[in-house]
């Protein structure tokens, strides 16, 4: 498939914002995370706008050490993404639904079974957005006593990734007929059992449904670690990330993409988008205006347990608030976003009073604000200079932050010929400009070395 170059968009859907107290914002639906209709509006929003995908993140648990912080946010309100997405497919066309499944607290089968329903049901438009658990929350929901290690957590996700690739290639596309005459439904010798039998994985297969539409539903993966990249090199096509600085932006861009070409695969086979945290005012004042309000708003409580949770739950109760942002000892949650994260706010010199109050509103993404102009100019930059393939976009609030972006800023973005003002093909690998997978049964073999 012809690659051609332009800015990538996605809606990181939060349902009330980005902003931790997005949810009390004057306009904001403060039970966005559970109103259906809620989703179907900003979803048709951003098909209207072109937006390659709409994106749902998730967790497996709510970070429930502290009760009292999590009451105060409506991270305990929130529909499960795969669920909610079906629902999308059938009310939009051709905007790509993205949503967030962990490899290490999941089953390889039912997840493959699962996106590849997502992809048959919106005719090829599913994304997998592909994460290793960061919180050690998680575990105890899933009969654990203990959050896998760091390493042990990726080569679980490197062993999940071959058994449900596999399994989406375990029908040729051309086997099912549904022939009635001849009382055929799939010729029987087009069907490939797997038999996987791996470190954590034992798996017969194939799955009881056809090959997926776009063979494999797009592989989305997130992480700034070292396991993280190199997991991205060897099998994602949309890298999420986040930084906040252009030089460390990319930095990260030419190390990923340099990694690509290591294991053989074309730079355009990624697209590496990091979040930006975006707010639109008649002015940059008002846009500023905005940005008080919200932090306004904000319990400490819940500020600092957001980002002990982002760091990798680690206790930051006993810490002076207004004073510089102490040593922290390592833990086993996203090395990536933490190291980021604490070397970004002693470069700054910041308070963990002030770290709470951005990491509120940012995640430690980029922030992007001001005018219409400024926030194209500022999507621009980063694209121009090389440091990214498109954006991750993430309204500080909804729906009032989307409609403005979307109102003005994207016509922007269109008449300097930065984003497509149509989607040119009708599933989401067509519009991203990728090529659909060959089974691994089909693969010459050269590739299939490659591949493993």
């Amino acid at each position: 498939m012809t690659h051609v170059r332009r800015l990538k968009l996605g809606l990181s859907f939060y349902p009330s914002g980005y902003h931790v107290a997005g949810w009390r914002f004057p306009g904001a639906i403060p039970d966005g995370g559970i109103n259906l209709q809620h989703h179907v509006d900003m979803a048709r929003a951003a098909e209207t706008a072109c937006f390659d995908f709409f994106f749902l993140a998730d967790t497996n648990a709510i970070w429930d050490e502290n009760i009292e912080a999590v009451s105060q946010t409506t991270w305990g309100a929130k529909f499960e993404p795969l669920t909610v997405l079906s629902a999308l497919a059938m009310v939009t066309s051709r905007i790509g639904l993205v949503g967030t499944a962990s490899t290490t607290y999941n089953d390889p089968y039912s997840l493959a079974r699962r996106f590849a329903s997502l992809d048959h049901i919106s005719s090829g438009r599913a994304g997998w957005n592909l994460v290793t658990s960061a919180s050690a929350s998680e575990a105890g929901n899933f009969s654990l006593e203990q959050h896998p290690q760091h390493g042990d957590r990726y080569a679980r996700a490197r062993e999940f990734v071959e058994v449900v690739t596999g399994l989406w290639d375990g029908f040729d596309d051309d086997a099912y007929r549904f022939d009635k005459d001849s009382g055929v439904c799939f010729e029987a010798g087009k069907a490939r059992r797997l038999d996987h039998r791996g470190r954590d994985f034992q798996v017969h297969g194939p799955l009881s449904l056809p090959r997926p539409v776009q063979g494999h539903p797009v592989m989305v993966q997130a992480g700034l670690s070292e396991a993280g990249r190199e997991l991205a090199a060897e099998s994602g096509e949309i890298l999420f990330t986040a930084q906040s600085e252009l030089p460390v932006a990319k930095a990260f861009y030419d190390d990923v993409k340099a990694r690509l070409v290591r294991h053989g695969r074309s730079p355009n086979s990624l697209s590496i988008m990091p979040g930006a945290v975006t707010i639109v005012g008649g002015s940059r004042a008002e846009a500023e205006d905005q940005i008080d309000a919200l932090n306004r708003l904000l319990p400490p409580v819940a500020g600092l347990a957001f980002l002990s949770g982002l760091i990798g739950d680690t206790d930051l109760s006993g810490f002076p608030l207004d004073e510089p942002v102490p040593a922290l000892p390592a833990t086993e949650g996203p090395k990536g976003r933490q190291q980021f994260v604490l070397d970004a706010a002693r470069r700054k010199g910041l308070t963990l009073r002030e770290l709470y109050s951005s990491i509120a509103l940012t995640s430690g993404h980029r922030l992007v604000y001001g005018t219409p102009a400024d926030v194209a100019d500022q999507l621009e930059e980063w694209y121009v200079a090389g440091a990214c393939d498109g954006y991750n976009i993430a309204p500080a609030h909804l729906p009032g932050g989307f409609e403005a972006l979307a109102a003005l800023v994207v016509p922007e973005l269109q008449r300097r010929g930065l984003v497509q003002r149509s989607y040119s093909g009708r599933t989401l690998r067509e519009n991203l400009g990728l090529s659909r997978p060959l089974s691994r049964y089909h693969r010459p073999a050269t590739l299939n070395a490659l591949a493993s």
